[in-house]
């Protein structure tokens, strides 16, 4: 079946999506990160305190509600590096659904311990073959309906919920910064703000390692990131950046910030110290960004977009 083209989410559908997923994810707070003189106004908005300690619920809980009978019927699966599976085990859950994840065999054993947890079954494999079943969406002795965890209308619009949350939380903000990873927290959360605030940026950001999207906006078009290396920051950050998902982004981003793994390390720490928050890499790009200036002096949020990490191995990267 050809895929339905490419359109803008409104402000209804992300309305829409707030009422029927409220049931389902956590209001997540707004707090000021108390940084001092000489440092921008920023706040983190807490996704790493979702059920599954990741925004990604959003979407997968907004996706798997607006399946058919016909479509749950056959079973849920999608593809991830463990937040995106986490949201559609839990969102399949549940709705009663069976739930299969295609997860990359470098994620942290946390994240696949909860998958499993939830209900999922897991198919490891490596990430060059996850990232082209994202972009064939099919994968061989996986059967049921697919979820995207990323280039799907109304995954996108669940996660826009955050942008809603946003401004209601924040009125005086002047930018917003997300992680890229597919690009699906990033447009969803500047679909809504877009609608109601055009004045405020949205930024996005990526790891040094990872980082086809700002190549895209260097070169004008889609891009693959050819010197992709696998790190700490395994939550963002693709091979690539489809064509349907630059499409999306680009009447939408104001720009695009590449942050190093220093100074991802550095925000993990910053959030632990000064606001007692565990974040895993991913969850920590906007705020590297934001410390920098990147976005200005502010009020800049920075989404904190998730907290799944191994412990043993938070303790290491911060130490």
């Amino acid at each position: 079946m050809p895929l339905a083209p490419v359109r803008q989410i409104t402000l209804d559908e992300i309305r829409s999506a707030r009422e029927r997923i409220a049931g389902t994810i956590q209001r997540t707070p707004l707090v000021k990160l108390q940084m001092g003189a000489g440092y921008p106004d920023i706040r983190l908005k807490l996704e790493n305190l979702q059920p599954i300690n990741a925004y990604k619920l959003r979407g997968a809980a907004n996706a798997v509600a607006m399946l058919s009978d016909e479509e749950r019927e056959r079973g849920v699966w999608t593809i991830s590096a463990g937040n995106a599976g986490q949201g559609v085990a839990y969102a399949a859950r549940q709705a009663g659904v069976p739930c299969t994840v295609v997860v990359i065999e470098t994620a942290p054993e946390a994240k696949k311990e909860r998958m499993k947890a939830l209900g999922a079954r897991l198919v490891a494999v490596p990430f060059p073959v996850a990232w082209q079943a994202m972009e064939d969406r099919k994968f061989d002795g996986v059967e049921g309906t697919f979820v995207h965890p990323f280039d799907d209308h109304n995954f996108i619009a669940g996660n826009a919920t955050v942008g809603l949350e946003i401004l209601d939380d924040a009125p005086d903000v002047k930018a917003v910064i997300g992680a890229i990873g597919g690009g699906g927290l990033v447009t969803g959360v500047a679909s809504a703000v877009k609608a109601l605030r055009p004045d405020v940026k949205v930024f996005g950001a990526e790891p040094e390692t990872a980082a086809p999207a700002a190549l895209s906006h260097k070169v004008g078009s889609a891009q693959e990131f050819k010197d992709w290396a696998h790190s700490f920051v395994d939550g963002a950050g693709g091979k690539s950046v489809f064509p349907r998902m630059w499409e999306r982004m680009k009447p939408l981003l104001d720009g695009y910030f590449v942050v190093s793994l220093d100074e991802t390390r550095n925000a993990m720490r910053l959030m632990a110290e000064k606001a007692r928050v565990i974040s895993e890499g991913a969850g920590a790009l906007a705020l590297a960004a934001a410390l920098r200036g990147d976005a200005g002096e502010g009020p800049v949020v920075a989404i904190v977009s998730g907290g799944n990490i191994d412990l043993a191995k938070f303790f290491e990267l911060i130490g």
